[in-house]
């Protein structure tokens, strides 16, 4: 068996294998030819959403901020992939998002219950990210309580607002 016609196999399931396997050299060349065509079409094929013409759905975020001060209170909507919403700020609040995340790691994490963080105290400031990112659901609080939020707020800017900047950024 030629190494192709092997990759193809092992990504076939067990049962189509073995019947083909058991066919062997009886098994017309015509339907190997198919059967490579009709794989080949099913890998490559667009999503039932794009065959449709609805758009393909991006990365959207809402996020409310509360007690920030200096008109940064509010919901705001974000959408990456191409930027937009009612965000000030969206191509740069997506791009903060982008930068926090890193293969394996939610760049919504919460600080992990064992850190060690200071007792630094960075204002009232909260706020609740939802929606959706790469294709995975999101639902994260912030605050600002200690250095360890602090810093995880931080890294978001501008999606949430910089502290004592009176608004986005």
């Amino acid at each position: 068996m030629s190494q192709s016609m092997s990759q193809l196999m092992s990504q076939l399931t067990p049962r189509v294998v073995s019947r083909i396997r058991r066919a062997g050299t009886a098994l017309p060349v015509l339907w190997r030819l198919v059967a490579v065509a009709a794989l080949t079409s099913l890998s490559t094929a667009p999503p039932a959403a794009y065959a449709q013409g609805a758009p393909p759905r991006g990365d959207r975020l809402t996020v409310t901020v509360r007690d920030a001060g200096g008109g940064a209170d509010g919901t705001y909507e974000v959408r990456c992939r191409p930027s937009g919403g009612d965000h000030p700020d969206p191509a740069g609040a997506c791009a903060a998002v982008e930068r926090n995340a890193r293969w394996g790691r939610d760049a919504f994490a919460p600080v992990q219950r064992d850190a060690v963080c200071t007792l630094r105290y960075g204002g009232p400031a909260t706020a609740r990210v939802t929606g959706t990112w790469a294709g995975r659901p999101v639902d994260a609080a912030y605050d600002r309580t200690n250095g360890c939020e602090i810093a995880r707020w931080d890294r978001l800017v501008p999606l949430l607002p910089a502290a004592g900047a009176g608004g986005r950024g």
